[in-house]
């Protein structure tokens, strides 16, 4: 695999890391904006009715495990290869990049709710940042359990860990249109969040999150799910595709990332924590993340 193809991969992967630093934006308090309850009970019942729906299709399983096929596009540049993808509900989502035919592993992208983790095996270097390390993601307020939601398929409230049946009055829900999907939403402060979910059975097929500084600075997160299969008693999205725009370095920039999952599993026989040898070298996360914003 050549340097430069390599190099590409590392910097779509951080990319993705700084993404979820721009949707993951909470206020000062750490707390979310309650929407104001008007019109009748009845119809705040229906769409709390809703919105409970909607968070009761999150599925029980703690690992989440599948080889998938990674495809990334970001400006005339598209690579696919194939991975894998570990999951460990509130520990580590963890994204293993290969090369084609031998499958050596030559990437990782690792979350935790401590810091971010990308490996470059085939140079033997690695950047590895606190979320607080990095101006560009301390600013932007980086929140592991906001990206674990939009990697499970969930909704997410900005500042918390999880969703209580207490919270549920926050999200709004347009059940009066007549469209097979329903629009769920949240508002926080310049952070704006809308899953549409099927409404029927109340699985997310969509979900978007837009960040507007006063026009200064915009940012827009789009997550597609498909192909639901199941996983113990509920149901998975094996293909999720992602795509994330930014003004925040002063030009548009835009990423499309695909995730093709193969069989489900939910094996606990891994380390939730990647060791990184003491041969290699760590970067300088704001070199490697200076020559991301300048890559495209």
């Amino acid at each position: 695999m050549k340097t430069t193809r390599f190099f590409l991969i590392l910097s779509i992967l951080l990319a993705l890391a700084s993404c979820g630093a721009k949707k993951a934006m909470v206020n000062d308090s750490g707390s979310v904006i309650d929407k104001p309850s008007n019109g009748p009970a009845t119809m705040e019942a229906q769409k709390l009715a809703f919105v409970q729906k909607v968070s009761d299709q999150k599925v029980y399983a703690k690992n989440i495990v599948a080889d998938m096929t990674f495809t990334a596009q970001t400006g005339d540049k598209d690579i696919t290869v194939p991975g894998a993808i570990r999951m460990r509900k509130d520990e580590v989502i963890r994204l293993q990049l290969f090369i084609p035919l031998l499958g050596s592993e030559v990437g990782r992208l690792e979350f935790t709710p401590d810091y971010v983790l990308v490996i470059d095996r085939l140079h033997k270097q690695y950047v590895k940042a606190d979320y607080n390390q990095l101006d560009f993601l301390k600013e932007n307020g980086l929140n592991f359990y906001s990206l674990q939601a939009l990697f499970w398929n969930q909704l997410l409230l900005p500042g918390a860990s999880r969703i209580g049946e207490a919270d549920l009055h926050r999200f709004d829900a347009k059940i009066d249109g007549m469209g097979k999907n329903v629009d769920v939403s949240l508002r926080n402060g310049k952070m704006g969040y809308v899953w549409q979910a099927d409404r029927d059975n109340g699985q997310i097929q969509d979900a978007f999150v837009t960040y507007d500084n006063d026009g200064r600075d915009k940012s827009e997160l789009t997550w597609k799910y498909s192909r639901f299969k199941p996983l113990g008693s509920k149901a998975f999205p094996t293909f999720q595709e992602f795509s994330f725009s930014t003004t925040a370095t002063n030009k548009i920039k835009t990423t499309i990332i695909r995730i093709d999952m193969g069989t489900l599993g939910t094996n606990d026989k891994w380390n939730a924590r990647t060791a990184v040898s003491p041969s290699y070298k760590q970067m300088d996360a704001r070199d490697f993340l200076a020559k991301l914003l300048d890559l495209q």
